[in-house]
């Protein structure tokens, strides 16, 4: 029985397929699609799955993966931790920027004096 269960969304990244001739041909995304439906290549009833995809290219352009309902929440997981690292690191990089940026500024003033 099929669950209709689709989320579409508009993704900014990079993927490489498994029809690339080399290693080094990789290809835009425009979208990423998470489903939990039956299964097409692994050996599971259902499944997670992900696809990379870009509109604009052959249906064979895409990075698939499918994953089980465990595996899934474990990426999940893994995921929200590494993002909320990133967001850490990215704040912290704007800050050391933002005191660059105003060290730059009074050194111009004192030289302006």
């Amino acid at each position: 029985m099929c669950t209709s269960i689709v989320e579409v969304i508009t993704a900014d990244g990079m993927a490489r397929s498994g029809t690339a001739k080399n290693e080094n041909e990789w290809f835009n995304l425009t979208h990423a699609v998470v489903a939990y439906d039956h299964a097409r290549h692994a050996l599971l009833d259902d499944a997670i799955t992900l696809d990379f995809v870009n509109s604009a290219l052959p249906p064979g352009a895409r990075a698939a993966a499918e994953l089980t309902l465990e595996s899934a929440k474990a990426l999940h997981a893994a995921l929200g931790k590494a993002i909320a690292e990133a967001e850490i690191e990215e704040a912290e990089r704007a800050e050391t920027i933002e005191h660059a940026r105003q060290a730059a500024v009074r050194a111009a003033q004192r030289a302006a004096a």
